[in-house]
């Protein structure tokens, strides 16, 4: 069952500089992947990999995370991951409108076949809050105000690295928060998201303050 395109922006810093990181942002769809690129990709990298794994006795049942490089002569295939990507994940969960639990069991039992999924039609982006430092060294047990009463219906605060003690919210990792909106277009759910972001007391977290940059640029 083919999912939905998404963009991440790897590097650390504002304008893609810096360190690579596991990622600090991501928007869904993404309108640089043209349908025929989609489609070739599907045709010719990730249809012949499940082929070649059934053939060789090892069928694969599960998420299959193609990372794609796009280039003159079309996608090229960078990696796979055997799971859903971070934080790619979150953007396509906002724009999911199917039941994700039957669409996995159907997976784990072999009985995909006749089941399909609906995507809103809306753009989600996410916002990285990482703890300054990252992806070096960076401290943990920082506290995080601000976050609770944020979740609307175009927002959602996904937790990747935090940790309670008693009432208090504690980053406990290097990405800690993915700052999650939807709009009717990259800048919207830019906006909504940044406006989220916003609303966070925590002097000791960075974020990237331009993603979703090149597309809001091409809309331009």
């Amino acid at each position: 069952m083919p999912l939905t395109t998404a963009q991440d922006h790897k590097r650390a810093f504002d304008g893609d500089t810096g360190p690579n990181t596991g990622g600090m942002g991501a928007y869904s769809p993404a309108p640089v992947m043209t349908r025929e690129q989609y489609e070739f990709a599907m045709a010719h990298i990730v249809e012949p990999t499940a082929r070649g794994l059934a053939k060789r006795g090892t069928p694969y049942q599960g998420v299959l995370y193609a990372g794609l490089m796009l280039t003159d002569q079309g996608p090229k295939l960078v990696e796979y991951n055997a799971r859903f990507g971070d934080p790619e994940t979150q953007v396509m969960m906002m724009r999911m409108e199917s039941d994700l639990l039957p669409l996995l069991h159907a997976t784990a039992t072999g009985t995909l076949g006749g089941h399909d999924v609906t995507w809103k039609n809306a753009y989600a982006l996410t916002v990285i809050m990482a703890t300054k430092g990252y992806p070096g060294d960076y401290g943990k047990g920082s506290e995080i105000r601000g976050v609770d009463g944020l979740d609307t219906t175009d927002l959602t605060v996904f937790h990747a690295g935090t940790k309670r003690d008693g009432s208090r919210l504690l980053a406990n990792g290097g990405r800690v928060l993915n700052v999650t909106a939807l709009g009717n277009s990259v800048r919207e759910a830019q906006d909504r998201a940044y406006r989220g972001v916003d609303a966070v007391d925590w002097p000791e977290g960075f974020c990237r303050r331009d993603i979703g940059w090149r597309e809001i640029a091409r809309e331009s």
